[in-house]
């Protein structure tokens, strides 16, 4: 891993799940981790109620992209999250792969995404501190 590891979420749509850790690891881990995500298959624009979700908590993700995974974007990361992707996620040898068993917000109330986003946040911190080896923010 380099110095200051680079971290990839991926989810199909890049709009909820992986919006979310990206939102929470750069809050959590400020500087100290590169952050970036992706969809196999980008939406338009974030789950509204992800944004929702986590403006709750503190986190502003309104203005955020969903992207396109790209080759260049599992090569440059030295950890890759993914969540749901399935078979649609690049694989390279060296990378370290975890897969988030998470529920998926598209089309979810409020109500139910915001299990989903606390799912995601202690993912996330327990992610920060191994990376980081240090606490993390709350």
């Amino acid at each position: 891993m380099t110095t200051k590891p680079a971290v990839l979420f991926v989810c199909v749509h890049n709009a909820g799940r992986s919006q979310m850790a990206a939102g929470f690891l750069r809050h959590l881990a400020d500087d100290r981790v590169d952050v970036f995500s992706a969809g196999s298959e980008p939406a338009e624009h974030v789950n509204p109620v992800a944004v929702q979700a986590m403006a709750e908590v503190g986190i502003d993700i309104a203005g955020e992209q969903p992207e396109v995974l790209t080759t260049d974007a599992v090569r440059q990361a030295d950890v890759v999250v993914t969540m749901g992707c399935g078979d649609a996620c690049p694989v390279f040898p060296g990378k370290r792969y975890e897969d988030w068993d998470l529920a998926d917000p598209a089309g979810q109330p409020l109500e139910a995404v915001r299990p989903i986003r606390d799912d995601v946040h202690r993912r996330v911190q327990a992610l920060v501190a191994e990376l980081t080896e240090q606490p993390t923010r709350t």
